[in-house]
């Protein structure tokens, strides 16, 4: 939609004629400069056409240069469509293990055996595009841990530092009570209702200085709440001189730990033995942690003065060119004839 933010300034569109009626008339001077090209410039106003068609299109040619600079004085703006902003209903803080076990190849993707952390990135980074509106935070854990992202709208950056994320930065051991006590720090200062943790491991908590559970207790008296993943799979066949054998990979999960912390903060505990049931996981947490659907509206605003400015910039030239050219057809007509 087009709109004129000031309108009124088109009552300036009789001023012209106004000073023209009531300015006193100029008197012709002598000049006591002496300019060289003066004779010429007089030769070329006297070859202008002084005919009552020449004069009413200087007329109407200085009648539409003020219109167009009225118009630009107006602020004409294009009005978009409305366009809703979700408000964040959530703040999402993802604690991803990378501590070395991570690296194990016990998952299956399009039939392709491929680490851990290979299929985390995947499930998590789709999960972190559904969840338009929402602040997403990044936390990584090792026998440290630290954030890679802070809380913020920015999905995009969120998911290009998860994939730069490299196995043993943080440790090759697994520190889950100090990746819960971080998560508190950063959740802390938000809305009580929309502080949530989701914390995926492999293992057991094997460093750190809090231990998993007291840092449950503190996030229950914060009012964070905390998702826990356990991922990893049940069997797993290794190939050895010897021949094979079937192990279970997920051996060191403490799974005991992981759904006491869901219990004590009023979360849950999910467990991800292959790609398809992690990926369903993150699907339900969508449904438990809903985005808002109640948001703001914003109508977009394109200014456009900058077109009738530049059609009125355009016009003068031509007006102030006019004479000129004129006067080189009228010679160039003379010495044919």
């Amino acid at each position: 939609m087009l709109t004129l933010h000031w309108p009124w300034i088109f009552l300036l569109l009789p001023l012209p004629w106004l000073v023209y009626k009531a300015a006193p008339k100029a008197v012709k001077e002598e000049t006591p400069l002496f300019v060289p090209f003066y004779n010429d410039l007089e030769e070329v106003v006297q070859q202008w056409p002084t005919s009552s068609r020449r004069r009413l299109a200087t007329i109407f040619l200085l009648s539409a240069i003020w219109l167009l600079l009225l118009l630009a004085g107006s602020r004409p703006q294009w009005i978009g469509d409305p366009v809703a902003l979700p408000v964040s209903g959530r703040d999402l803080m993802l604690a991803v293990d990378i501590s070395g076990s991570m690296a194990l190849e016990d998952m299956v993707v399009n039939g392709v055996p491929v680490a851990r952390i290979f299929m985390v990135k995947r499930v998590v980074n789709e999960f972190i595009t559904r969840r338009q509106g929402d602040r997403i935070g990044l936390l990584l854990f090792g026998t440290e841990p630290y954030i890679q992202a802070p809380l913020t709208f920015d999905r995009k950056t969120v998911k290009t530092l998860f994939n730069e994320a490299q196995l043993g930065f943080a440790g090759k051991q697994t520190s889950i009570g100090d990746a819960i006590g971080l998560a508190i720090k950063r959740l802390k200062e938000r809305p009580a209702a929309s502080r949530v943790l989701i914390l995926l491991t492999d293992g057991m908590n094997t460093a750190g200085k809090v231990q998993p559970l007291q840092a449950a207790k503190l996030a229950a008296q914060t009012g964070v709440k905390i998702y826990t993943i356990g991922v990893g799979a049940d069997e797993m066949v290794v190939r050895s001189l010897f021949g094979s054998r079937r192990v279970n990979p997920s051996a060191d999960l403490d799974e005991e730990t992981l759904q006491k912390i869901a219990d004590l903060t009023k979360g849950r505990y999910f467990r991800a033995r292959n790609h398809d049931e992690l990926e369903e996981i993150y699907q339900l947490i969508d449904k438990l942690e809903p985005v808002s659907q109640e948001g703001v509206e914003y109508r977009p605003i394109k200014a456009l003065f900058y077109w009738p400015l530049a059609m009125a910039l355009g016009a003068s030239f031509l007006f102030a060119l006019t004479p000129l050219l004129t006067s080189l057809i009228h010679k160039t007509r003379s010495k044919r004839a």
